[in-house]
């Protein structure tokens, strides 16, 4: 039977941002089981300074859940690179920039396309749930794991802007720590300019996570955005214009390290 679509998947936050700004692009990407709802805050903050903003959906995602049990690691990253070119093909800089699972798609696109600079946001180098890193062993006898309900969690994100799947197929576990070891291996490749954000009470994540891309880079140019108190999700907390803040300090480093560049040239 087929699974009945998600009651907020035509809201308007929960949809796709696709705007036209100056020549700076951010491109913006949701995490594992969430929407671009969680990227929305962030989008209308960087329109409203004049960016060009694409905030994508990540296959399987904003439908149902039986649509997630479809979708692989390969499509995650194929949307990923192709939305990041198309700003490629119109912007003078590009700056990607994701949350959670979105974060560690933004490390493989900034090892593996030239873009300007790279912004993940509570980008997992490893989990907190044990039931994720055996998702492919758990996945034939377990085969949906909720998430669990965090009401302190839940009160200190904005509810305007919180829509996700409240579980997923467990098989989909193993795509995305099959994303997090690709990330991994390659990231000596990253050489652009790069913020990592990450709160000190993530309760998905491995807390070592930020240290760890930070230490593993060959970026010359690296910052560290160290939140206090918020979850995971902390693109719809009291710690979003902080994030904003980030990003913009990061494209417009991005920006005058081009200019620089075709100065010198």
């Amino acid at each position: 039977m087929e699974e009945t679509r998600v009651s907020w998947a035509d809201l308007p936050v929960c949809q796709p941002v696709d705007h036209q700004g100056n020549e700076h692009g951010v491109l913006l990407m949701h995490g594992f089981t969430g929407s671009p709802a969680h990227m929305r805050r962030l989008a209308d903050g960087l329109i409203e300074k004049g960016y060009t903003v694409k905030s994508i959906l990540l296959p399987g995602h904003g439908t149902s859940e039986a649509d997630m049990a479809k979708a692989t690691w390969q499509a995650w990253l194929q949307a990923a690179k192709e939305a990041a070119l198309s700003l490629i093909n119109t912007c003078e800089t590009v700056t990607v920039c994701g949350l959670s699972m979105g974060g560690v798609l933004a490390l493989l696109v900034a090892e593996q396309m030239k873009v300007d600079a790279c912004v993940p946001i509570s980008a997992p180098m490893a989990v907190q749930n044990p039931f994720l890193g055996l998702a492919g062993i758990a996945a034939p006898l377990i085969p949906r794991i909720p998430w669990g309900s965090h009401p302190e969690r839940q009160s200190q994100m904005d509810a305007e802007y919180s829509y996700g799947y409240p579980g997923f197929p467990t098989a989909k576990g193993a795509d995305l720590n099959r994303l997090i070891k690709l990330a991994k291996k390659n990231l000596f490749a990253i050489e652009c300019p790069l913020l990592v954000v990450q709160s000190d009470a993530d309760e998905t994540i491995w807390l070592g996570s930020a240290d760890y891309i930070l230490d593993n880079i060959s970026s010359q140019h690296k910052w560290k955005l160290q939140l206090s108190g918020v979850p995971h999700v902390c693109t719809i907390t009291r710690e979003t214009p902080a994030i904003l803040d980030g990003i913009v300090r990061v494209v417009e480093h991005a920006a005058r390290a081009k200019a620089e560049k075709k100065n010198v040239l």
